[in-house]
């Protein structure tokens, strides 16, 4: 439980109404109760606003005459409310130890403040640092480093020779580490090339659900500080992936993609290899990048949903494309002949 005027006071937003009025939790305009703060970040939920019951609202100045409860005033609602998520989080924070149901190699070094959960395994030579925890049946290879603050939760693996930074979150299912996808066509077949490289995790870094990252076959998969990796998420060996960058759910990244600073790739985009994109890149929805981008701005590849009799004869004109274009060069010719 917390007042207006603390939450005020700690993240700089102006208050309108009771400094004294007390909030215990977060709720949507629509869902809140007279303990709940919400927030208004988007003009289409205007109407909800008239009607909501919280404590009060975070929204932008311009909103605070329309609003029917107390208010916290910031540029930015969105931001404000997802700072305050933090405040108000109550997910569980194991305790500090090594529970008696876990493995750990007496080579690795554990900080006494981290938490290694039953089930789980620290192989050797592996260093997990101060207020690190690695949840129930996780599997910790040699000699990977998990840095201060770092939380893998439960069923996450790491092959041998994973390096994380501060204050990185790995989710459920998520495998760092595993083979890259490579292989040589010989006489009796594929021959496997040795993954030899390693992965490379900077600071706060979340890496989503069942989310796989290869390691590189001779270099690093890097990953910097501050990027954002969404659930089902596969990248390939020897990718690296710029600082502050955001991946949605389902792209997939084929081998040594090199993905700038400051870039968005929304659902299910997919990468051919050996391509690379500037920092300052958004990609939409679904799209297919077959080569490089070097200028900032937003792509798009596909086409959208239309009913299927459309669709059909679409497809079948985009066939008679290049027909249709050589016989407007043709005529062109005729033209200036």
């Amino acid at each position: 439980m917390t007042t207006l005027g603390e939450l005020a006071q700690r993240f700089g937003l102006t208050l309108s109404g009771d400094p004294a009025r007390q909030v215990s939790g977060l709720s949507t305009l629509v869902e809140a109760g007279p303990q709940d703060l919400t927030f208004l970040s988007n003009r289409k939920y205007l109407a909800a606003l008239d009607d909501t019951r919280a404590a009060a609202v975070i929204l932008q100045p311009e909103f605070a005459a329309r609003c029917p409860v107390d208010s916290l005033h910031t540029d930015d609602p969105y931001l404000a409310f997802a700072r305050l998520t933090a405040l108000f989080d109550r997910a569980p924070l194991p305790a500090a130890g090594i529970d008696p149901r876990a493995v750990v190699d007496p080579s690795a070094e554990v900080d006494a403040s981290a938490s290694i959960g039953a089930g789980a395994v620290v192989e050797a030579g592996a260093r997990i640092g101060p207020r690190t925890v690695v949840g129930a049946n996780c599997h910790v290879g040699a000699d990977c480093r998990l840095g201060p603050g770092t939380r893998l939760y439960p069923g996450v693996v790491l092959y041998h020779d994973v390096h994380l930074g501060e204050d990185c979150t790995v989710h459920s299912g998520a495998v760092l580490g595993a083979d890259g996808f490579g292989f040589a066509p010989g006489p009796q077949g594929w021959e496997k090339i040795h993954q030899l490289g390693g992965v490379r995790i900077g600071d706060r870094v979340e890496i989503g659900a069942g989310t796989t990252i290869d390691r590189g076959a001779l270099g690093h998969t890097v990953i910097a500080d501050g990027v954002i990796i969404d659930n089902q998420v596969m990248i390939a060996h020897n990718c690296r992936i710029g600082k502050n960058t955001a991946i949605a759910g389902c792209v997939g990244l084929a081998g040594s993609t090199i993905i700038g600073e400051n870039c968005t790739l929304a659902g299910g985009v997919g990468v051919v290899g050996h391509v690379e994109l500037c920092d300052g890149v958004h990609v939409t929805g679904m799209t297919m990048v077959t080569r490089s981008i070097t200028q900032p701005g937003s792509y798009s590849s596909g086409t959208p949903m239309e009913p299927t009799r459309q669709w059909r004869r679409n497809a079948v004109r985009f066939s008679q494309l290049e027909r249709l274009n050589q016989r407007f060069a043709d005529l062109e010719k005729t033209r200036h002949n």
